[in-house]
């Protein structure tokens, strides 16, 4: 009777082991394939839980479905002028196609990392062979990788990979040549300042001599016009005068005497030279005379 018991709870182990390695979970972040053999047999996208035949028939492979980051530095480059860059960059990257990707790298992410990195760096080896040196540091980060990146993105897919980005984090000089680059781009730099100097000099004498001539003929108007009105008014002092004159003759004559009388005489230092008969006192001898 024991050893029937015995028995029993030897084959409900068993039953629980077998069952427990035909079922497995996929969760949110992962891919999963099931290999037959060293042949895939089915491939799962969906999270949850999945049957399969216990181990060695089937064995399960999980990849990760999130994006995975990985840093390339102190990767060299030559330019079209043959100069030597030191690039850093990194590259983002997730598995689109588990099957394929198994099959191309194994399922091993060094593996697929090394090979990512080969096709990005014949990518920016290619763009950075196109260009100086100087197209190169002035121009966006994102213009040296963004030529090559829907190649890159080609090549990838052969394995099973989708390209999401591609970044230039740092460009470098080595030391025995950063010192003469510095040098030669600040002369150049320098050209162009005084270049940029020369033409703004320019511009702003033409645009002073634009401005004096401008005031010129301004004021050669508004003096044109200040003739003409100071005439217009004269003119018409000169008929009030003469209006005025014919009405009262004897009585203008005197009121004009008065005038330079008070601004001839009376004042201190002064020399009058007139002769005591002339019109200039005229007013002032009738007036002794009547007292």
């Amino acid at each position: 009777m024991a050893s029937r018991a015995t028995t029993a709870v030897i084959l409900l182990v068993a039953v629980l082991l077998i069952g427990s390695s035909c079922v497995f979970t996929i969760g949110q972040a992962e891919h999963a394939i099931r290999v037959q053999f060293g042949d895939i047999v089915e491939q799962y996208d969906t999270p949850g839980l999945k049957f399969k035949w216990p181990a060695p028939i089937d064995r399960v492979r999980k990849f990760e479905r999130r994006i995975l980051t990985q840093s390339y530095n102190s990767e060299t480059f030559l330019t079209n002028e043959n100069r030597a860059l030191i690039v850093d960059f990194y590259v983002n990257w997730r598995i689109k196609d588990p099957s394929r990707y198994f099959e191309s790298t194994t399922g091993d992410e060094e593996v697929a990392s090394q090979r990512l990195a080969d096709i990005v760096k014949d990518g920016i080896k290619n763009v950075v062979a196109q260009r100086t040196l100087p197209e190169i540091v002035t121009s966006e980060r994102a213009a040296v990788t963004g030529d090559m990146f829907g190649r890159a993105s080609k090549s990838a897919d052969k394995f099973g990979i989708e390209l999401i980005d591609v970044r230039v984090q740092r460009i470098d000089l080595p030391d025995d040549v950063a010192a003469r680059v510095y040098e030669s781009m600040k002369q150049g730099f320098d050209r162009l300042a005084k270049q940029l100097r020369g033409e703004g000099e320019k511009e702003s004498q033409r645009i002073k001599a634009e401005a004096d001539r401008h005031r010129t003929e301004i004021l050669s108007a508004a003096n044109r016009d200040a003739l003409n009105i100071r005439g217009s008014a004269d003119a018409q002092a000169t008929e009030i005068y003469a209006a005025a004159f014919n009405r009262d003759p004897e009585f203008y004559a005197f009121y004009r005497s008065l005038q330079a009388y008070q601004k001839s005489l009376g004042k201190d230092e002064d020399v009058l030279v007139v002769t005591p008969d002339g019109e200039f006192f005229k007013y002032l001898k009738s007036s002794a005379s009547r007292r």
